[in-house]
């Protein structure tokens, strides 16, 4: 080896310490970036793709954790983590079966490793738990609605309940307020009124199209906030910062309202509440959140076991199904959880003729419109998380001309400062749950649009204290392990 040689594998460790220590510092963007130098010095060391796999994996770009932990595998088969980093990415995408022969490896390499046998002894309860259900569930086609079971008018309040109370059937401005206050105090209201208002947005939201048009009068403003995960204290605070949501301070939430932050199910009480109360008041989009894959995997499911029950389950999903994909702000202004498309010429009408009424499939527009995310480099590539994928400046341009649009708004990826302006000015990313998961560091942002000309006047804001109770608290136990 010459000097040259040896003077790389010198620079690029170097670098690995370096990249350690900003993963460390929970910087995972500038540890990918330096783990990126260490591999172009120095690609034959397993450890640094592994590290690498890692990185993205906190960043949640599981996608790229497979590709760098299966190049780590590559350069060495008896590396236990390369396997161990890709199960942990599979696992995070709901491939279980996958992560399952990954853990296996890792225990054949370590057969005395007491923490791979107990990883392995999870995922293989993961695994037969999933079988279980898979064997006993039926179709979407013969599943009947378990919203169309429920009659809340039934269910008794007991005379000791001291929470937010409705009074009949009409969701009034003083129980909303209430029920914020409750929440705050770390109270659930009682599942009557839970039903209550989960069964009336149902109602609402399965009644209109998959795209909806949103119309912002002169003068008026209208006000989009991004991924809010279960941060409810967050959430508090932007009602705080910009006034609760009303007929004249219209908001719309654009997906990803639970899972992770583990004050999910009031997030997503107060915003079907106050859909209920003003309908023009409060715009809800689907997320890559609001699905039954994920919601098994992030907390969702296991807060609402334990802070309602097994029916609020099933009723969410079923809910989550009839939030529509898309909104369009006065004809100009495009909003959108993830992002474009992996074919030019989608028009607006396609997109309001998406059955959206199912849980997401795993590719076409419905799955594109929740999981893509935009790239620097013209054209399209491959999506870091695996789904969907990421499309360059001219895609945008293109489809904001086809449908005389002069704007995309979408959410679905961290930002330093809650937002991020890309695309020639024509794509703004807005994420609203600040210090994501306690960890990021990250602000949260809102954009607030006045008509008639729909300039973006975006405001950022810091995170509040919330209770001790971390994120990811109700997640699956297996999940928790790798976090």
């Amino acid at each position: 080896m010459g000097d040259s040689s040896n003077a790389n594998v010198q620079k690029a460790e170097e670098l690995k310490l370096k990249a350690n220590d900003a993963f460390k510092a929970n910087k995972f963007s500038q540890a990918v970036d330096l783990y990126d130098q260490a591999i172009d010095l120095n690609s034959s060391n397993a450890v640094y793709w592994a590290n690498r796999a890692f990185a993205h994996t906190k960043l949640e770009e599981y996608g790229s954790a497979v590709q760098d932990a299966t190049k780590a595998i590559e350069i060495d088969p008896r590396y236990s983590k390369g396997y161990y980093r890709r199960g942990a990415a599979y696992l995070a995408m709901g491939k279980f079966k996958e992560a399952l022969k990954d853990f296996q490896q890792v225990k054949r390499i370590c057969p005395n490793d007491p923490d791979a046998t107990r990883k392995l002894k999870e995922c293989e309860k993961a695994v037969q738990k999933i079988r279980f259900e898979e064997a006993i569930s039926v179709g979407d086609t013969e599943r009947r609605s378990i919203a169309d079971s429920l009659d809340y008018h039934i269910i008794e309040v007991e005379p000791q309940y001291t929470g937010a109370r409705i009074d009949g059937d009409t969701i009034t401005l003083d129980f909303i307020k209430q029920m914020l206050d409750n929440f705050k105090q770390q109270k659930c209201i009682h599942k009557r009124y839970a039903f209550q208002i989960v069964l009336q947005a149902r109602d609402l939201l399965r009644s209109v199209p998959s795209l909806v048009d949103v119309n912002v009068p002169n003068g008026s403003h209208f006000t989009v906030c991004g991924d809010v995960h279960g941060q409810y204290f967050d959430l508090l605070n932007i009602f705080e910062l910009n006034g609760l949501p009303s007929e004249e301070n219209p908001y719309l939430f654009n997906g990803d309202f639970v899972d992770r932050g583990s004050f999910s199910l009031e997030v997503i009480l107060t915003l079907f509440a106050f859909k209920c109360l003003y309908p023009t008041g409060m715009y809800l989009a689907r997320g890559n959140h609001e699905s039954k894959s994920m919601n098994k995997i992030y907390g969702f499911e296991g807060e609402v076991k334990s802070k309602l029950s097994d029916t609020f389950v099933e009723l969410f999903a079923e809910v989550f199904c009839c939030l529509p994909l898309a909104h369009v702000i006065n004809k100009k202004v495009f909003v959108v959880h993830g992002g474009l498309f992996s074919v030019d010429g989608v028009k607006l009408s396609d997109i309001k003729a998406i059955d959206r009424f199912c849980e997401p499939p795993e590719e076409g527009l419905m799955c594109e419109i929740l999981w893509s995310d935009p790239q620097p480099q013209l054209g399209r590539g491959p999506s870091k998380r695996g789904v969907g994928l990421s499309f360059g400046a001219d895609v945008t341009k293109r489809f904001l001309e086809d449908n005389n649009l002069d704007l995309v708004v979408r959410s679905h990826e961290v930002k330093d400062e809650g937002y991020e302006i890309v695309h020639d000015g024509k794509l703004i990313t807005v994420f609203s749950a600040p210090n994501y998961c306690d960890q990021m560091g990250n602000k949260g942002a809102f954009i607030r649009f006045s008509a008639p000309d729909l300039k973006p006047d975006i405001v950022s804001f810091s995170s509040v204290p919330h209770p001790d109770v971390k994120p990811m608290a109700y997640a699956n136990n297996f999940l928790r392990m790798f976090q």
